[in-house]
């Protein structure tokens, strides 16, 4: 567009639960809400315009076998974005992707760092492997290294036990805890069993990925704490299909992953209810494909979410969490702008009628 050019949005602008506005423009990539004197060369682009959508569990650069080649990053960022994501939290990666925030055609990204995990006790390639009297070290290592987030992998299986069981003690969980919140950062940890979460929320975690193990008796102890859960339905959709073809080796195991899975949206809408923050994220990235967004608002709406929290949960009250704007005036144009209202139907949000990234349409 020309020095002058200008874009118009305009038909129902959701900037908010209770903030529906008529339009917008954009000028010079940033979202005025007042119509421009002596605008030319305007472009208009009409329907439902929601703040770029969230994807808070998300891990570019990150495939089946641990770090991928810039290319293939490259793809599952515009993936991520033709899905109408712009803003993602990637939970872990051990690729630099730092190139990607020099490029105005992709996604904004909050970076964890890499995954800190137990010896022997994550998928190989994905993570530092250390031992507790090192957690302290590399959670700070990590923390200065990503944007305000260091991932934890709080449980997995334990080949010995045959099931899952807490990566880290209670004391290495509460020191490293309390270095990254000295250093400014918050903390997350991927928890798929019940036993490690009391451990984790009591030593100040502030999020929990999946939470599949959150029982009747933890939630209290969530809400009270403020901890907010991503629950990555869409993975959690592949427990049974993990489970057989491990039931051969680690029968419990397998058992309790078909559980987890059973109880799934009774979890998440359990949390909802209880008041604890719950947000989109889908686990893209590894073994799960990317531009999901919108199959995981589905979900948290099948598990008795309401429609209009499941979208805050990807839009506007996901981007307050991460500290990031949404469609306020002088923020950085990123909308995503669909046919109908998404409120109805959360379905709709898999089909973008237009994508707004840093004030250029994209999509």
């Amino acid at each position: 567009m020309s020095e002058h050019a200008v874009l118009h949005v305009k038909g129902r602008i959701l900037a908010g639960a209770e903030d529906v506005r008529d339009e917008l423009w954009v000028i010079d990539g940033r979202i005025s809400y007042d119509r421009p004197a002596g605008a030319r060369d305007v472009t208009t682009v009409d329907g439902w315009a929601l703040p770029g959508l969230v994807d808070a569990h998300c891990h570019v650069g990150l495939g089946p076998h641990g770090p991928v080649p810039e290319d293939v990053a490259e793809k599952q960022a515009l993936t991520d974005r033709d899905a109408g994501t712009l803003l993602i939290r990637d939970a872990g990666s051990p690729s630099d992707t730092r190139w990607v925030d020099d490029r105005e055609d992709l996604p904004k990204i909050i970076r964890a760092g890499r995954h800190i995990a137990r010896t022997g006790r994550y998928m190989r390639g994905y993570a530092h492997e250390i031992e507790p009297e090192d957690l302290v070290e590399y959670v700070a290592r990590e923390a200065r290294r990503g944007d305000g987030w260091v991932k934890l992998v709080g449980d997995w299986i334990d080949r010995g036990l045959g099931d899952l069981a807490p990566s880290w003690p209670r004391d290495a969980v509460e020191a490293a805890i309390a270095e990254a919140h000295r250093l400014g950062a918050r903390v997350t940890a991927h928890c798929f069993a019940e036993n490690s979460l009391k451990d984790l929320v009591e030593a100040g975690i502030d999020c929990i990925e999946h939470a599949t193990g959150l029982t009747d008796d933890l939630i209290p102890l969530f809400a009270e704490r403020g901890v907010a859960i991503v629950p990555t339905l869409v993975n959690i959709a592949t427990f049974p299909e993990l489970a057989a073809g491990g039931e051969r080796k680690y029968p419990e195991w397998a058992a309790h992953m078909r559980r987890l899975h059973e109880r799934r949206y009774d979890t998440v809408r359990g949390a909802y209810d209880a008041g604890i923050p719950v947000f989109v994220g889908t686990d893209a990235g590894g073994h799960l494909a990317h531009g999901l967004v919108a199959g995981e608002v589905a979900e948290l709406v099948a598990a008795g979410i309401p429609a209009v929290e499941a979208l805050s949960a990807t839009t506007w009250g996901a981007r307050k969490w991460l500290g990031r704007p949404g469609l306020e005036e002088g923020a950085a144009a990123d909308l995503v702008v669909y046919e109908d209202d998404p409120r109805a139907d959360v379905r709709v949000l898999a089909a973008p009628r237009r994508i707004v990234l840093n004030g250029r349409v994209v999509g």
